[in-house]
């Protein structure tokens, strides 16, 4: 799947963090549309050059695959049309920070460099639980940076867990949850 435009590119930003605002709101697109499918509402694109290469959004609820995050799906898109070789010039943005699973294989990959909207406390890769990101032990280190529209992130969360899954194990009632709007 592809946010807006079926690959959007940001040819003319003024400046870096413009760039960043815009692909990360591509990203926070296919949140949304995960979100709207029932999945965790992590979205993702790749960019090389100003071009979105490949887009993903989790699909672990749909397949029952606990490894189909929007990572995963995203470097399998780039990789129908690009070699492995390009990912040492592409850049990931992600709603969510990367966790242990998706940070090592953006290593095995020689991503770039990774933005990301929220910290994932429970199972992050790029520094809030582990920082396999940057450990000089194993493959090339990539730099991530963390809080590009973290409060938008943390609301595609919030809106997901609020309302019942029935594709989660051993669902519980969840009729007396509020959504906070606040921070």
């Amino acid at each position: 799947m592809k946010p807006e435009d079926d690959h959007e590119s940001c040819k003319e930003a003024d400046n870096d963090v413009e760039k960043q605002e815009f692909f990360m709101k591509q990203a926070l697109l296919m949140g949304e549309k995960a979100l709207e499918v029932g999945e965790t509402p992590v979205g993702c694109v790749l960019v090389l050059d100003g071009k979105i290469i490949g887009s993903g959004m989790n699909d672990t609820n749909r397949s029952m695959n606990g490894t189909r995050h929007a990572e995963f799906l995203a470097i399998a898109e780039a990789l129908q049309t690009y070699p492995k070789s390009v990912f040492a010039q592409v850049d990931l943005y992600v709603t969510v920070e990367p966790c242990v699973m998706c940070a090592s294989l953006l290593r095995q990959y020689n991503i770039r460099q990774v933005y990301f909207g929220c910290a994932n406390d429970r199972f992050g890769g790029n520094g809030s639980v582990l920082s396999l990101h940057s450990d000089p032990g194993i493959d090339r280190p990539y730099p991530a940076t963390g809080g590009l529209f973290p409060n938008e992130a943390i609301m595609l969360l919030r809106r997901f867990y609020v309302q019942e899954n029935t594709n989660a194990p051993n669902p519980r009632q969840k009729s007396n949850r509020e959504l906070k709007m606040e921070f």
